[in-house]
């Protein structure tokens, strides 16, 4: 029985029963609290029963996550030519309402000596209406439309990751681009193919977000990257870091172990998905921690829309990373912090599932199965 259907019946319950105590002391001409010295204690205890849950059954229905809305269509979205999707690392609705942005590795899980176009602009029934970006990545990663409606991605394959190297031996890898939506490359930080540590250089960018004055924050990087989140100036000018150092694994407050996605809420309030150490941790734009949560399972990718409601992908739960927890993506309140919905995900043990999502104006999630290569639409049904 759903929950708020529970709570009413339990109501009128006690309503009945309150009301047949007052019949009951009036055919026999005493007061309802005479009588109900009268009751058997059993009785008594039974009453103050169904009070207490009238009163915490709600508690309990706002606390908790409830039960899963959404239907899934598990293969979503036609690519040029009926090529097969790749791994979808990144997800971006059009300011327009009607398309969505996602870039794919190049119909398989590298990009490195292919001649595929990975970004492409899909319509509401996922059909591909634009291709832009061939010959620009080898494994792109992090995903981010700024307010001009450029896209700014990054290569996320580390040094000594198996991924890297296709992308290395081509001279490609540890940048971010920033381009627009003909292909053309607007701006270039990092340097193609040489990793490194300092202000000039990266090491498997993993994420970039743009702030609203043009500022863009980097997550550098991605397992076993240089576990810090850079600033920089909208031109590029490196600001300052978080993390990193030699304990850049670290679980203190400000350090990271993967730093998987960042976003930011309408307070402009950066959230990192520290995967590595199954939380997410807060900042304001000076870089200061605001707060810590770990309700939100081992996070891989954050979507946060303009109500801000936060839509967090957990795609690595289970035996293997997070002991204890589900995989799958809990939806909650960016302010408060309180999960609501929780979609699971069943199908794979142990790997990698749901890493990059975001949601439209409808209400619908796009996401991104990473270890099973494909792109998935979650439409709610009920409320």
């Amino acid at each position: 029985m759903p929950t708020l259907t529970a709570t009413i019946f339990f109501y009128l319950l006690m309503v009945y029963l309150k009301s047949y105590k007052v019949l009951v002391a009036i055919k026999n001409r005493i007061s309802p609290q005479e009588y109900l010295k009268m009751v058997p204690s059993d009785f008594k205890k039974a009453n103050r029963f169904l009070l207490s849950l009238c009163i915490f059954v709600p508690l309990f229905q706002f606390g908790f996550a409830a039960d899963n809305p959404y239907q899934v269509t598990y293969h979503w979205g036609e690519l040029p030519g009926n090529r097969p999707m790749g791994v979808v690392t990144g997800v971006q609705p059009d300011p327009d309402g009607e398309h969505l942005w996602i870039v794919e590795r190049c119909s398989a899980n590298q990009c490195a000596g292919s001649d595929h176009h990975p970004i492409h602009k899909l319509d509401k029934e996922g059909n591909t209406v634009k291709s832009i970006g061939a010959g620009l990545f080898a494994w792109p990663h992090g995903f981010d439309m700024d307010a001009d409606g450029n896209f700014w991605i990054t290569e996320g394959a580390p040094e000594g990751d198996a991924r890297s190297a296709p992308g290395a031996e081509r001279g490609m890898g540890h940048q971010v681009l920033k381009i627009n939506q003909e292909g053309e490359v607007l701006m270039r930080l990092g340097e193609a193919g040489v990793p490194g540590y300092d202000e000039d250089h990266f090491n498997g960018p993993s994420a970039i977000i743009v702030a609203p004055n043009g500022d863009f924050w980097v997550a550098d990087g991605h397992r076993g990257g240089n576990n810090r989140i850079i600033k920089f100036s909208g031109n590029g000018d490196f600001l300052f870091q978080l993390g990193g150092g030699v304990d850049g694994t670290s679980r203190e407050s400000a350090r990271f172990n993967d730093p998987h996605d960042l976003k930011m809420d309408s307070r402009g309030r950066l959230f990192v998905a520290d995967r590595g150490n199954n939380r997410i941790q807060i900042f304001d734009q000076n870089g200061g921690l605001l707060d810590i949560w770990t309700q939100f399972g081992r996070p891989s990718g954050i979507w946060i829309d303009e109500h801000d409601k936060i839509f967090v992908a957990d795609g690595m739960s289970g035996e293997q990373w997070n002991r204890g927890w589900e995989r799958g993506i809990r939806i909650g309140d960016a302010n408060t912090g309180y999960v609501t919905e929780f979609i699971p995900d069943y199908e794979v043990p142990n790997g990698s599932g749901i890493e990059f999502l975001a949601s439209d104006r409808d209400g619908s999630i796009y996401a991104g199965q990473v270890g099973r290569q494909r792109f998935e639409k979650y439409e709610r049904v009920r409320p």
